[in-house]
């Protein structure tokens, strides 16, 4: 049964009022949503790294439009039931931009928006060489947001790379900021310990995200240590698709070593899962339905 965008919105918006952690699986192209969508998560983050790597091929460096995103955020939200959070990168552009891109990403099904303070060209947050934009002018980003929404219910999510190039203390500041100027979930980007966790925790009343990235700056930690620092969510935004990438790898070099994938069926999701995974029985239903 299809759920609508509004309700998963409120259904989200509650769930982030719950003091308990969320965990939220990266989804980053159709298979990954749906897979994701049948298990029984609250929450999914479509994550910018693995959309731009699996729909476009290249590295998550501003090169991707929002014409680009737009579009896989239409086809993930309209193809699952559960509440998704769409990374919007630096909103593609000025104020003008992020006022369109907010209600773009809210037609098209998103349960809340994921915008962040870096200079445009954008880089993936656990790599080099990020550098952020004055503080004012990102308050001014997310108070746009938030008045552009049409629905109270869809979440911002402001997120700050400070924290890498200019210290803790400036990330903080900003948070709060954001905090102020409407921003529902704050997003401080690669903690390096637990006690920078542990103070940002600390710093605010409000939903907070923690970003755990394998082989990223933050530290792996179990959920509820997460949730006694003070997160809300926990987004595992690249576990999808470096696992894929794994399998991928396995796989296809087992092709290319002996021609045959004979000892691959155990590591391999069986074809008649993935046939209703995608929706066949409904296809078949229809021909039966409709058969001379």
């Amino acid at each position: 049964m299809s759920v609508t965008h509004e309700s998963k919105r409120q259904a989200l918006k509650a769930r982030f009022a719950r003091k308990d952690l969320v965990t939220a699986p990266g989804i980053f192209d159709m298979i990954s949503a749906k897979m994701a969508d049948s298990m029984g998560f609250e929450c999914l983050y479509m994550t910018g790294f693995g959309t731009v790597a699996s729909y476009l091929g290249l590295p998550d460096a501003g090169l991707a439009t929002y014409t680009d995103m737009v579009n896989r955020v239409a086809a993930f939200c309209g193809g699952t039931n559960t509440p998704m959070i769409c990374d919007g990168d630096t909103g593609y552009g000025g104020l003008l931009n992020v006022a369109h891109t907010v209600r773009g990403y809210e037609q098209a099904g998103a349960a809340g928006i994921q915008l962040e303070d870096q200079e445009f060209p954008k880089k993936c947050g656990h790599t080099p060489g990020r550098r952020v934009i004055p503080l004012e002018d990102m308050v001014r980003k997310i108070k746009v947001a938030a008045e552009s929404r049409s629905d109270s219910n869809f979440q911002i999510i402001a997120r700050t790379d400070a924290r890498t190039s200019l210290g803790l203390d400036e990330a903080l500041r900003r948070a709060e900021a954001f905090a102020k100027a409407g921003a529902d979930v704050l997003f401080i980007e690669s903690p390096e310990s637990v006690e920078e966790l542990e103070t940002i925790g600390r710093s605010f009343d409000q939903p907070l995200l923690v970003n755990v990235v394998e082989g990223g700056r933050t530290p792996q930690l179990a959920p509820d240590e997460f949730q006694k620092l003070g997160f809300t969510l926990a987004i595992y935004p690249a576990t999808g698709f470096l696992t894929a990438a794994k399998a991928l790898k396995d796989a296809y070099g087992q092709i290319l070593a002996r021609k045959n994938t004979e000892s691959a069926p155990d590591a391999m999701y069986p074809f008649s899962a993935m046939c209703e995974l995608m929706g066949f029985p409904d296809v078949w239903a229809f021909d039966r339905a409709h058969a001379d």
